[in-house]
């Protein structure tokens, strides 16, 4: 599992030949989540708190582009 981008102690990853729509995991210990990347929110989430869901997906708006070809990507 690629790690695109990292967060504090978050990962952020991409599975390779993942089902659309396209989407990343955020990762940390005892948390998970799923974000969509267009447009980015969260449609799942495990253990994160909405102040921390709220910060995330502030951040992954400003990755957009990066997260789109990294999902290009790793989708062949």
């Amino acid at each position: 599992m690629p790690v695109i981008l990292r967060y504090k102690n978050i990962r952020i990853i991409i599975y390779p030949m993942d089902h659309s729509p396209p989407h990343v995991h955020v990762l940390a210990p005892d948390c998970e989540a799923k974000f969509y990347i267009e447009p980015v929110e969260c449609y799942y989430c495990r253990g994160f708190k909405e102040k921390f869901i709220k910060e995330m997906t502030e951040y992954l708006e400003t990755k957009k582009e990066l997260l789109m070809e990294a999902w290009n990507d790793y989708q062949k």
